[in-house]
C-alpha cells in the first residue's frame, strides 16, 4: 500500500525513471546539453520552513498526545504544488526510521504499531501535526516531521517523553541472570519495557540510586549511583551514571532497568486472616473480577496513585512486596519506596490485584 501511495505522487515520465529519495518519487526538470550531461534547473521562489516544539512533549500511557508540526514559506507563500508530509520515529543513534505515516492531501496511511492510532491535525492551512492515541509504552521517543513541496524536502524533530517510574528487576533466579533479550522479556512481563538512557537519567535526577548494573533499550549496561561508595564504582568517582557501554546481548548477564508508566486501572490489596499462597491469592484477585498485579503496577500505583499499604503481598511473578509513601516505624526504611521480600519458596501474605478500568 505504500509503494502505492508513493507511486502516485507524482506521474512518471517517459525515458528513464527519476530518482528515488526519502520515500518518494521526485520528477526532475531536465536540460539537454551539447556535451550530454544533465543539469537540473532550479526554479527561484520562497524557501519552505518547517517547526515543532523545541521543549519535549510530555504524556502517559493510555492518553492521547499531540505532536506540533507547522510549516511555512519565508519571505511568503506563492504557488506551490501539493504539499506530502511523512512523519517517522527516530532510534536513539539515529540509524534508523519507523514509518509512522504519510499523507497526501486528504489521503494518509498510518504503518505497523501506529495503524488505527495516527492521524494529522490541520487546524490550520499550515499545521502537519501528528495525534497519537491510546499511546503505549514504547511510543517514547524522537520524532522527524518531514514536509516535501516539490523540490524542497525539510524536516524538523519533536521529542515525546511519557511520564513513569524506572525500576531495576531481578528475575526469580537471582542477581545477574539475564541476558539482554531475557531483560526485555522480563521487563514485558511486569508491565513495563526496557528503560531508554533518557528515563534512567531522569530516575537518578529524582533520587534513584543502585548498584547492580542493568540492560537499557540500546543495549548498554548502566546503573545509577546518588552516593558514591566502595562497591559500587568507588569513592572516588561523583555521583552519576555508571556505564559498562554495549555488551554482547546474547552472552552477557546482568539485571535490567524497566519502565511504567500511569495506570488506566487500580491496583488494591485483598488479604485472608491466615494469609494465601501464591495460587490462592491468584484466584482471589480472579474472584474479584481483577488480575494479580505486577511489579510495574506496583511501582506505576505507588508513584502516582499514592497507594502505601504497610502489608506485604503476593505479585505475578512470584514476589512478595509492599508500597510505601509515607515512611514509619515497622515499614522499613526511613525512605519511601516499593519494599520487597523476595521470591519466598513458602509463606503466606496477601495480595496486590489491578483491575483496568
Amino acid at each position: 500500500l505504500l509503494l502505492l501511495l508513493e507511486a502516485t505522487l507524482l506521474q512518471l515520465g517517459s525515458g528513464s525513471p527519476p530518482p528515488f529519495y526519502n520515500g518518494f518519487y521526485y520528477n526532475n526538470i531536465m536540460n539537454d546539453t551539447d556535451n550530454g550531461q544533465d543539469k537540473v534547473d532550479y526554479s527561484s521562489g520562497p524557501t519552505l520552513v518547517v517547526e515543532t516544539s523545541k521543549d519535549p512533549v510530555y504524556s502517559y500511557s493510555g492518553a492521547n498526545i499531540t505532536l506540533p508540526c507547522h510549516y511555512h514559506y519565508e519571505p511568503g507563500p506563492g504557488a506551490k504544488p501539493k504539499i506530502r508530509i511523512k512523519w517517522s520515529k527516530l532510534r536513539n543513534d539515529y540509524t534508523k526510521e519507523q514509518g509512522v505515516m504519510v499523507a497526501i492531501g486528504n489521503t494518509s496511511v498510518a504503518f505497523g504499531d501506529f495503524k488505527g492510532r495516527a492521524h494529522l491535525r490541520r487546524a490550520s492551512q499550515h499545521e502537519a501535526s501528528l495525534v497519537i492515541s491510546d499511546v503505549r509504552l514504547k511510543d517514547d521517543g524522537k520524532y522527524r516531521c518531514e514536509v516535501i513541496s516539490g523540490l524542497e524536502d525539510e524536516s524538523d524533530v519533536v521529542d515525546l517523553r511519557l511520564r513513569g517510574i524506572v525500576f531495576p528487576y531481578q528475575p526469580p533466579r537471582g542477581q545477574y541472570r539475564l541476558n539482554f533479550h531475557e531483560a526485555k522479556r522480563a521487563c514485558q512481563d511486569q508491565g513495563a519495557i526496557l528503560a531508554t538512557f533518557h528515563q534512567l537519567f531522569q530516575a537518578w535526577s529524582e533520587g534513584l540510586d543502585w548498584c547492580n548494573a542493568g540492560w537499557l533499550a540500546d543495549g548498554t549496561v548502566q546503573y545509577p549511583i546518588r552516593l558514591p561508595r566502595k562497591p559500587c564504582g568507588g569513592l572516588h568517582l561523583a555521583p552519576g551514571i555508571r556505564s559498562y557501554s554495549p555488551r554482547p546481548r546474547h552472552r552477557r548477564r546482568f539485571d535490567a532497568y524497566c519502565f511504567s508508566s500511569m495506570l488506566r486501572g487500580e491496583v488494591f490489596y485483598l488479604d485472608r486472616l491466615t494469609g494465601m499462597t501464591l495460587e490462592e491469592a491468584k484466584q482471589s484477585c480472579q474472584e474479584a473480577g481483577a488480575e494479580i498485579a505486577r511489579v510495574g503496577h506496583l511501582y506505576s500505583a505507588w508513584k502516582f496513585l499514592g497507594l502505601d499499604r504497610c502489608s506485604a503481598g503476593w505479585l505475578a511473578d512470584g514476589s512478595v512486596r509492599y508500597p510505601i509513601v509515607k515512611p514509619r516505624p515497622n515499614c522499613g526504611p526511613a525512605e519511601p519506596g516499593v519494599r520487597t521480600f523476595g521470591f519466598p519458596s513458602k509463606g503466606r501474605f496477601g495480595v496486590f490485584c489491578y483491575k483496568e478500568r
